[in-house]
């Protein structure tokens, strides 16, 4: 498909000052540096790290998370590439309009349906914003289901159980179109910005016929494709320079706690609901490791609400994807509005699925 209409938005964030002159990224080449020392120390000198358990637990937890989510990023960066070179009206055209049930809908199963970790979703999410998509939808593609893989989807149901996998996604896409159409309903009220770039489709645009004609006019040759890599690339490095970031405040927290100090703590109670949120807000878990601990949190703890809070809570208080929301919107209010309006239906749903199971 041809580029015309494409990635207006990404001048504006390509990281350049109006004078051209390129600026200096701080937090990703920070981020960068201390999580590749930290992985290749590990996996270099071993026998060094191990000297250190401050150290061994870092390099490990570094190893370990970039091992979880590079196909992932990889993957997101390869959606968000074939994005970029569709335009705004297609997308909108397969995502429905915006502020409207239908699109909150098709938003909501995007995000159950697309097989890609967190941070995969995370990205194509940020891409969608920019290509049109409203607040709302986008918010219900992230929340839709907090693993956001079909493989995670089957590990959980050897996990936990074929019921309590069902009733987990069932929820939080109850959580993600509700959280969705909120958003839209402040956007329309003025108390939310609305998306700059809001597309109106033509009365008379017919997707299928633009899109048999948009394709007969692209060259699929070796410029298309490598073209197709590099917008990929770069416009990932917003989310990248944040999960890098991520991984290392992850490190290091768990340098200095124990995450199995909190095990005990994680019972079905208020108390354990509490202390389970909190946990999953400071700990930077991608999909991959937020699963198998959420199964733990039902199976050995005996608390499914506690363990669909962990799932939930570590998308809609998560600090990489809030300060992403951020920087993408241009907007502090439609960042935060995320675990204000999201965390009071978690702890909600959580507490009644811990009442209903016994705990409470």
């Amino acid at each position: 498909m041809t580029n015309h209409s494409c990635c207006h938005s990404n001048n504006n964030n390509s990281g350049k000052k109006p004078s051209g002159i390129r600026r200096f990224d701080l937090l990703f080449w920070f981020s960068l540096i201390a999580v590749g020392t930290l992985y290749f120390l590990g996996i270099l000198f071993p026998d060094f790290v191990a000297k250190f358990d401050w150290l061994n637990t870092m390099a490990h937890t570094a190893h370990q998370m970039i091992h979880a989510m590079w196909w992932g990023v990889a993957i997101g960066a390869i959606f968000i590439g074939i994005l970029s070179k569709v335009p705004r009206e297609f997308v909108m055209a397969i995502l429905g309009r915006g502020g409207s049930v239908s699109g909150l809908f098709r938003a909501t199963a995007a995000g159950v349906l697309l097989d890609l970790c967190s941070h995969g979703i995370l990205m194509v999410g940020v891409k969608l914003y920019e290509r049109g998509a409203s607040a709302g939808q986008v918010m219900a593609f992230l929340l839709a289901s907090p693993w956001n893989s079909f493989s995670l989807t089957l590990i959980l149901i050897g996990l936990i159980g074929f019921k309590w996998t069902m009733v987990f996604i069932a929820l939080s896409m109850l959580i993600g179109f509700i959280t969705g159409w909120v958003f839209d309903r402040f956007v329309h009220a003025g108390i939310l910005p609305k998306n700059p770039a809001d597309v109106v489709l033509p009365t008379d645009f017919k997707f299928w016929s633009q899109a048999k004609r948009q394709l007969r006019q692209t060259q699929f040759n070796a410029d298309f494709f490598k073209t197709l890599l590099l917008n990929g690339i770069r416009d990932s490095k917003m989310v990248v320079r944040w999960l890098l970031f991520g991984v290392f405040l992850a490190a290091l927290l768990r340098a200095l706690f124990d995450p199995t100090q909190f095990e005990r703590y994680f019972g079905p109670t208020l108390i354990g609901l509490i202390i389970t949120i909190a946990v999953a807000t400071v700990l930077e878990v991608c999909s991959e490791g937020s699963t198998p601990i959420a199964a733990d949190i039902v199976t050995r703890a005996n608390s499914p609400g506690n363990g669909f809070a962990f799932l939930m809570a570590g998308v809609s208080t998560d600090y990489t994807e809030v300060m992403i929301l951020k920087d993408t919107t241009k907007s502090w209010k439609i960042a935060l509005f995320l675990p204000l309006i999201t965390v009071p239906q978690v702890v909600l749903v959580a507490w009644l699925i811990n009442v209903s199971y016994g705990g409470g």
